[in-house]
């Protein structure tokens, strides 16, 4: 199997950004469950995703959970009043929990916009490294619901199971982000010892007991989940480095740093999962096995098509957790990255952070909007489609339509608006056998010749310019 592919790397070295880009596992392990398999199948003719990364971080601006991890490194560096020492940063970082009071939430409007924008899945963050809940989870006080979090007074103060209703109600698919690290769990950093890394800071081998207090607290939190917040279609993991040892690829930099058995026993958790929600996708991510039924290349999109399910988690801005004034990437941009990932395969899971008023920036909004008014004309290329070779040519991408024989040449602009040379030409198989190419959203009729074993379209004058299309004109060949 063709497991192991060098990466195009999309975005540029931004240091917010590489707490978590994680390389993906090398061998992967297809799902034998034929409910998870009719499962997998659907969502990977979804193509396009909103992932959401909220928390009590959203007030300061900063990096979701990283600045309380002891580590060097640049996503992790503190800043503000509180930097210049370690625990009375994470005192304060602790007690935005008291002032998280997220005002102007209201997950129909993200509804409207994502839908609008063509997305058919949604992610939401119920919890992130720093252990602070987005649910209303029994476990532990430390969450949205409790009443030292203001927004414990507001009618929807269960977030996660909000955002999750919201989303159903429009047939989205719903995923839910829970991170098996938590810094604030006592039984995963003790505070008898100071925390070294983004580790467990005890030996689970030497200290049994408390480890198998955090593994039923992880089992039962992902149960409240599964159980109290409606159907579920995927069940997202992060925080690799929570794994058996013997999983280790110490080829991988972060895993170099994993120096104890974490174990946290995924076959008592997907089971569980499965047996409450049937045909679960279960994404533990970077840890291959069973338990990893898609890989999820982050920022980044290979260069060749995959042979398992795949998915690019890439920021709308620059950071995953919201900034005031990031820098967003333009509807360009962001339709480019679709076209590319579904070109090679794969899903687009496109993050964009709440503030911490309940609300995304009006630019991202913006974004959407522009985006939905191309996949309007185009979706049909998007949508329930295939890789097929060549994959693409130049600013040219490929897709099968897997309901026909039309396959969609995607003619990539670098400005919002398309310019078109006089001729273009696509090196598609089975030139012969076509018998129309038409350009979607343009009514007029093009005229084309085989020449060898590839295929001329000639672009009439009034079509090279002022043609009215948007980001990439999208050719529809039939056969």
């Amino acid at each position: 199997m063709k497991n192991i592919f060098s990466f195009l790397l999309i975005i540029l070295y931004v240091p917010i950004l590489k707490a978590q880009e994680h390389q993906m596992s090398k061998n992967y392990l297809a799902p034998t469950d034929t409910l998870v398999k009719q499962k997998l199948s659907k969502w990977q003719d979804l193509k396009f995703g909103l992932f959401m990364h909220w928390g009590t971080y959203s007030q300061w601006g900063v990096v979701e959970s990283w600045s309380i991890c002891p580590e060097d490194e640049g996503w992790t560096q503190r800043r503000g009043p509180y930097s210049a020492d370690y625990n009375t940063y994470k005192s304060a970082y602790e007690n935005l929990q008291t002032t998280f009071n997220p005002q102007n939430f209201n997950p129909e409007k993200w509804v409207a916009a994502a839908k609008a924008a063509g997305m058919k899945y949604v992610v939401f963050t119920t919890k992130h490294h720093d252990g602070f809940c987005m649910f209303d989870t029994k476990q532990t006080d430390y969450k949205i619901t409790s009443t030292k979090t203001p927004f414990s007074a507001n009618p929807r103060n269960n977030v996660a199971n909000e955002i999750f209703k919201a989303f159903r109600k429009e047939n989205f698919m719903i995923g839910a982000y829970f991170s098996k690290p938590d810094w604030h769990s006592e039984n995963y950093w003790w505070p008898y010892f100071p925390p070294k890394d983004r580790n467990v800071n005890y030996d689970p081998a030497k200290y049994p007991e408390r480890w198998q207090k955090f593994k039923d607290y992880t089992y039962n939190q992902i149960q409240e989940l599964m159980t109290d917040y409606g159907s579920v279609d995927i069940l997202w993991l992060d925080g690799g480095w929570v794994r058996p040892k013997s999983t280790i690829d110490t080829t991988v930099d972060w895993q170099k740093g994993i120096t104890f058995n974490q174990d946290i026993d995924m076959a008592r958790i997907a089971t569980m999962a499965r047996k409450k929600q049937p045909g679960l996708i279960v994404v533990d991510r970077t840890v291959a096995g069973a338990y990893e039924n898609y890989t999820t290349p982050e920022q980044q999109v290979p260069n060749a098509p995959l042979d398992n399910p795949w998915e690019s988690c890439i920021t709308m801005g620059n950071s995953w957790s919201y900034v005031p004034g990031d820098h967003y990437k333009s509807a360009n941009e962001i339709v480019s990255l679709l076209v590319k990932i579904i070109s090679r395969g794969g899903n687009l899971l496109m993050n964009i952070g709440p503030g911490p008023n309940g609300d995304w920036d009006p630019v991202a909004y913006d974004r959407l909007k522009q985006i939905g008014s191309w996949i309007q004309v185009n979706g049909e290329g998007v949508y329930n489609s295939i890789a097929i070779a060549p994959y693409s040519e130049g600013n040219i991408y490929y897709t099968k339509s897997k309901n026909s024989s039309a396959t969609y040449a995607f003619y990539l602009s670098d400005k919002d608006a398309v310019i078109m040379p006089a001729k273009i030409t696509f090196h598609v198989k089975e030139v012969k056998s076509i018998k129309k190419i038409s350009l979607l959203g343009i009514k007029q009729k093009l005229k084309w010749k085989v020449e060898g074993e590839a295929v001329s379209v000639t672009i009439p004058v009034n079509l090279q310019k002022a043609n009215g299309l948007t980001q990439a004109a999208v050719f529809k060949i039939q056969y």
